[in-house]
């Protein structure tokens, strides 16, 4: 189940984030974000196993 959360990001980071969404694969802001945090939760894992 998904849930809701509010966050900060500095301005120029939104601004990139836009000029992403129009020529990517991500429906919107919240799925970019999300293909994000499943990546970096996934590098973190792996660093985790190799301590």
């Amino acid at each position: 189940m998904k849930q809701k959360i509010s966050i900060s990001i500095e301005e120029e980071k939104v601004r990139k984030l836009d000029e992403l969404l129009k020529t990517s694969k991500f429906r919107n802001k919240s799925h970019a974000v999300e293909v994000a945090l499943e990546k970096l939760l996934s590098q973190e894992g792996e660093h985790e196993t190799k301590r």
